[in-house]
């Protein structure tokens, strides 16, 4: 069901339907970015005894929250989780979001999880995100409080070592004027490029932190963060990192399809909830860009 601004009570955002893939949700996202993710933010939802943690969407590079959860929110909400999501790091109300300085996008994620946190009365929330989002929390973890705070961090092919993106941002990096132009309208995107000073500090001294468990899920035909190895944290104890293609071979789906593909989806819950984890059934799944 589609809540409109004026129908959604002061409990509930509105949001939009679900979406088959993020193509599909940014079109419809398009006259209305400030919809939330189906599912999402209802602020009267109390965590059960089974999902003690709400679950926070954290969002890509460009991607407004509708367009980047509208199917794993759902998914989330009918498992019996609290779902919150929202827009961080772009101008207000605007499409594009999550371009804006780490730091910035990460600080204003923080206050949001505080008042999911206030809301919901839980200790601790657990975060789910995918690309920029999936490594941006781990800044709200090493330099905001989020170590107490954030129980699990899943990321969906996760930029943590930043990408050169077929070397075509490597080679923007080391020309200052076209290096300078990108940085004017996505400060985020410089900050991802493999070595910049961002990511050199965020992994400096251990890319984790005790205390948080971490998953990674990444596909092998990524084509955003390259190599595709860059999305993995180094192995530690609290450390997972897990290959689509270990788990099912038929899956060929991308960067941009990942948070819409059910066997991501499968072993989101699997991390959500380790003591009930199920087996994704192994179908085809194709890229959402051929």
């Amino acid at each position: 069901m589609v809540l409109s601004t004026a129908t959604a009570s002061a409990e509930q955002d509105p949001t939009g339907p679900v979406q088959p893939n993020i193509i599909a949700a940014a079109i419809y996202s398009v006259a209305q970015p400030t919809l939330a993710p189906p599912g999402a933010n209802d602020w009267n939802c109390k965590p059960s005894a089974a999902h003690p943690n709400p679950v926070l969407l954290s969002n890509g590079t460009t991607a407004n929250a509708y367009e980047n959860w509208a199917g794993l929110s759902r998914r989330l909400a009918d498992e019996g989780y609290c779902v919150f999501a929202g827009n961080f790091g772009g101008s207000p109300g605007a499409f594009l979001q999550t371009v804006g300085p780490i730091a910035g996008t990460a600080g204003q994620m923080a206050s949001f999880g505080d008042k999911v946190l206030k809301a919901t009365g839980a200790a601790k929330l657990d975060v789910v995100g995918h690309s920029q989002g999936g490594m941006n929390p781990r800044y709200w973890i090493k330099n905001l409080g989020g170590a107490d705070k954030i129980g699990k961090l899943i990321g969906l092919s996760p930029s943590n070592y930043g990408t050169s993106l077929f070397g075509l941002l490597s080679a923007i990096q080391a020309i200052p004027p076209a290096r300078d132009l990108v940085g004017a309208a996505c400060p985020a995107c410089n900050e991802q490029s493999t070595g910049s000073a961002f990511l050199t500090d965020l992994n400096a001294g251990g890319d984790t932190v005790p205390g948080v468990d971490y998953t990674v899920i990444q596909t092998r035909y990524d084509e955003v963060v390259t190599p595709y190895t860059n999305a993995y944290l180094k192995p530690a104890p609290n450390v997972r990192n897990v290959l689509l293609q270990n788990v099912c071979a038929l899956d060929f789906t991308d960067h941009l399809g990942i948070p819409y593909d059910p066997i991501a989806q499968r072993e989101v819950l699997n991390a959500l909830d380790p003591q009930h984890a199920a087996a994704p059934k192994c179908v085809f799944v194709p890229p959402v860009i051929s």
